[in-house]
C-alpha cells in the first residue's frame, strides 16, 4: 500500500472582518471544522496580526484517494470564503519523504 501526504496552503481574505477578534473567531471556527470533518492537522502560519488576511497550512495523510480529500477540503473552504481564498497544494508519497 502506498502512503501519501498532502500539504494544502490556504490563503484567506476575510473582507467583513472589522478587527483581529472577528477574524480570529472565523479562522478558529474554520480550523476546528477542518479538523473535525476531514481529520486534517491545521495551523495558522501567517497573517496572525492582520485584520483581513490569514494563511492556514492543512496536512492530510492517507492512501491514493488523498487528492479527493484535498479537493473536498478546498470545496469546503471555498464555500465559506467565496472568491476570497486561494490554494497551493503539494502531494508526496512516503518514499518521496524518505528520499
Amino acid at each position: 500500500m502506498d502512503a501519501f501526504f498532502c500539504l494544502l496552503e490556504v490563503h484567506l481574505h476575510v473582507p467583513d472582518s472589522g478587527g483581529l477578534k472577528t477574524k480570529r473567531k472565523q479562522v478558529s471556527s474554520l480550523k476546528e471544522q477542518l479538523r473535525r470533518r476531514f481529520g486534517a492537522a491545521v495551523a495558522e502560519v501567517d497573517g496572525q496580526d492582520t485584520w483581513q488576511r490569514a494563511t492556514l497550512l492543512c496536512a492530510l495523510v492517507g492512501d491514493s484517494r488523498i487528492e479527493e480529500r484535498a479537493d473536498a477540503v478546498e470545496r469546503f473552504v471555498a464555500g465559506r470564503f467565496i472568491d476570497t481564498c486561494r490554494f497551493e497544494r503539494e502531494i508526496r508519497t512516503l518514499d518521496d519523504l524518505r528520499g
